[in-house]
């Protein structure tokens, strides 16, 4: 196995590599749970290394590429365990495609996942203000003067979503326990049953109370030659999956690890994460992250609201 580099801690392992070397390093149902961001094909670039997976020549190339590490996934998944992904579907554009519409990026990485022996299990869509979208990308079906002028081009904005597949077979530590607290929405209010009335929340197919800007903080992963984009999970989403499909001492992967956004949730609510990150940038600041993290979770002063 290539590593460029890894640092650990007490309840965490971050390595400087090739994700799918790492993944292909790990011992085979090793893994309670994955959450993970994967690149967007050829939508955003974050580095120029021919390991990145965000530098295929085509979609084509990319699901290619893309495949090897979901059969590795597969691999190293305890069974009846689950993986989580992030995504959105992309518009796509007359330069790029030769028309204007959206590709269904979501459905081909479920359909991914299904064809090496995932289990399609849930999904949540991740409600985004369109008037948000519309100021950043102008996109053309935002436009309210596309209304005026011709609305069969006019759409609704674009969701995240959080796609939940599962590994076949007995889960044979099985997930117990009720919720002890909720994470969102700062105006929740129990009505005497904490576990069921965050279960009625989270069990909602469309989660309308996820601050945007509720991420880790990235400038300074950035530097002189950095891609055009970085797009990290909120902190509050990978906190609901990790309550729904982990347990305190479970070992979490992110292969796509980032700054750490998904370490750090785990390592502040007792999980065992380890997380790979080709960009040299990225991964300094995802172990500075995660020290950080466990300095929280040693202190004592984490506090979760009922």
């Amino acid at each position: 196995m290539n590593v460029l580099n890894q640092e650990h801690g007490e309840n965490w392992t971050m390595y400087h590599a090739d994700c799918v070397e790492v993944t292909k390093a790990l011992p085979e149902n090793s893994i309670d749970f994955s959450i993970f961001s994967p690149p967007f094909a050829s939508l955003y670039t974050y580095s120029d290394s021919d390991r990145d997976m965000g530098n295929t020549k085509d979609d084509d190339d990319f699901m290619e590429q893309f495949t090897f590490m979901v059969k590795e996934l597969y691999r190293v998944m305890r069974p009846g365990r689950n993986v989580s992904f992030h995504c959105m579907n992309l518009p796509t554009s007359k330069e790029r495609n030769g028309y204007i519409g959206i590709r269904d990026f979501r459905g081909e990485l479920i359909r991914l996942f299904q064809s090496v022996g995932f289990i399609y299990h849930s999904e949540v869509v991740i409600w985004k203000d369109p008037v948000t979208a519309m100021q950043r990308t102008k996109a053309l079906g935002l436009l309210h003067k596309q209304i005026k002028k011709d609305s069969a081009m006019s759409r609704q904005g674009i969701p995240d979503y959080l796609i939940t597949m599962r590994k076949p077979g007995v889960n044979t530590k099985p997930i117990e326990g009720e919720f002890d607290h909720y994470e969102g929405d700062e105006e929740f209010q129990s009505n005497g049953r904490l576990s069921i009335d965050v279960w009625q929340r989270y069990a909602s197919p469309v989660w309308m109370d996820i601050n945007p800007s509720d991420t880790l903080q990235y400038r300074n992963a950035k530097d002189d030659k950095d891609g055009r984009h970085i797009c990290p999970l909120q902190l509050q989403v990978i906190h609901r999956a990790l309550q729904l499909w982990s347990l305190p001492g479970d070992v979490v992967y992110s292969p796509f690890g980032g700054i750490a956004s998904e370490g750090w949730e785990s390592v502040k609510l007792g999980r065992k994460f380890v997380g790979t990150e080709l960009k040299e940038s990225y991964w300094i600041q995802a172990v500075k992250n995660l020290k950080e993290a466990e300095k929280l979770a040693t202190s004592g002063q984490l506090k979760f609201d009922e």
